[in-house]
């Protein structure tokens, strides 16, 4: 059985990303530094939203069971919300 060299079993040197472009423009191949895992980010916008004592009260008290920000209970209720009418879903309203 023939032995690999260290050099051709180590992973590629980490390099900054102006190292990697210098080297792509001088032609170099730069494949082993990219994974193709990536994760693609949306843009994001800011919203401002006003809220009453109690609804606020209560958001609070979700977000602290779940041991999660205010702000991810607000993203994670409303993307609820929009999935389950997008589904056709729709609560039911109590009178």
């Amino acid at each position: 059985m023939q032995r690999m060299s260290r050099k051709a079993t180590t992973r590629a040197k980490t390099r900054t990303a102006d190292e990697i472009a210098e080297m792509a423009s001088r032609g170099e191949d730069i494949s082993s530094y990219f994974t193709n895992k990536f994760t693609v980010v949306r843009p994001v916008r800011r919203v401002n939203v006003d809220l009453t004592e109690g609804m606020l009260r209560e958001l609070d008290e979700r977000a602290a069971r779940f041991n999660i920000s205010r702000q991810a209970a607000i993203k994670t209720l409303l993307g609820r919300a929009l999935s389950e009418e997008r589904e056709g879903k729709r609560p039911q309203r109590t009178r």
